[in-house]
């Protein structure tokens, strides 16, 4: 059973939510306490961030600073398979080229395999803080697409380097991540649906798209997907406002504009508290138009948002 098969055998919208691996060294009681607060609304999978490492200084003390790697977020493989034990949901941990090398990631594919777990997210992944611009770790790749050839090998019976796997496993399922407002760093939107429509026919099963405000434009990108030749599901990632500065920090961050409605009832308030009621209520209007319009399933991300997913989510299920 895969994404694909759980949404499609599902009586109406499904329902699913990204997660965070914890904080290094602060358990997983605060993870389970997510799921708990959503599991009573079915979802029919969980996504599992996956984190690069990052630079961090440390002062020596006698004027010198020492530079060294840090991984704030180790994880995901050991909490796919931690949440699949301990609630039975389907898990999709996301698999990145960021900061990783080709090895790395084929160790990542047999771990996964081990567990038995065989659905994933194939995603280049963000760019190291201390980079301006995206640069593929020595060993890495530089597009997601390069990553789903890799896996495609892999489920072909084939390691990175050619050689051959002496006993195959079951094959992965994989999605990947799309832009109805055009990834941040393609030239033009055609040209990004041209790279969708490149990992569609690698194989690809479905696409999630990244957070967005207003309908419409996930309404066009979908038609001109289709227009494209892109015929695999495209479910819409869904994040509701919780706070005053991601007025800013939104547009900024993920790249999306924010409908002029919504703009003006977020400048009205003045706590955090008012705000997340206006991000309820723009996110219950946006989830039941798209229920409307037959999405195959609605993905929420649920970084500062739980306590507001869920009272959507018993607005709309």
């Amino acid at each position: 059973m895969n994404v694909t098969d759980l949404i499609n055998r599902h009586e109406g919208t499904a329902f699913s939510f990204e997660v965070l691996p914890p904080l290094k060294g602060t358990g997983i009681d605060k993870l389970f306490h997510t799921i708990d607060s959503l599991k009573e609304f079915a979802p029919q999978y969980i996504n599992i961030t996956t984190h690069r490492s990052e630079f961090v200084y440390k002062d020596m003390g006698n004027g010198m600073m020492q530079r060294s790697r840090l991984r704030r977020r180790p994880g995901t493989v050991a909490v796919a398979a931690a949440i699949r034990q301990q609630y039975g949901i389907h898990v999709v941990p996301h698999i990145v080229c960021s900061g990783s090398t080709q090895e790395e990631l084929e160790y990542m594919l047999l771990d996964l395999q081990f567990l038995g777990i065989h659905d994933l997210l194939v995603l280049r992944g963000d760019k190291a803080r201390e980079e301006a611009v995206y640069q593929p770790t020595p060993g890495g790749y530089t597009h997601a697409l390069e990553l789903v050839e890799q896996i495609n090998r892999f489920n072909a019976g084939f390691f990175a380097d050619g050689s051959p796997v002496k006993v195959p496993g079951i094959p992965f399922d994989y999605g990947v991540a799309c832009y109805p407002e055009k990834h941040e760093e393609a030239p033009n939107p055609a040209s990004d649906l041209e790279v969708l429509k490149m990992k569609a026919d690698a194989g690809a099963k479905y696409a999630v798209t990244q957070l967005f405000y207003d309908n419409e434009k996930y309404f066009d990108f979908v038609r001109r997907a289709r227009e494209a030749g892109i015929t695999i599901p495209i479910i819409p990632g869904i994040k509701p406002f919780a706070k005053l500065s991601q007025l800013t920090m939104v547009p900024k961050t993920f790249h999306c504009d924010l409908p002029e409605a919504l703009t003006c009832e977020i400048k009205k308030c003045t706590t955090d508290a008012a705000v997340k009621q206006v991000g309820i209520e723009w996110a219950v209007d946006q989830c039941r138009e798209l229920i409307r319009h037959k999405v195959p399933s609605l993905h929420f991300y649920t970084v500062s948002a739980v306590e507001s997913i869920r009272e959507i989510a018993g607005q709309i299920y």
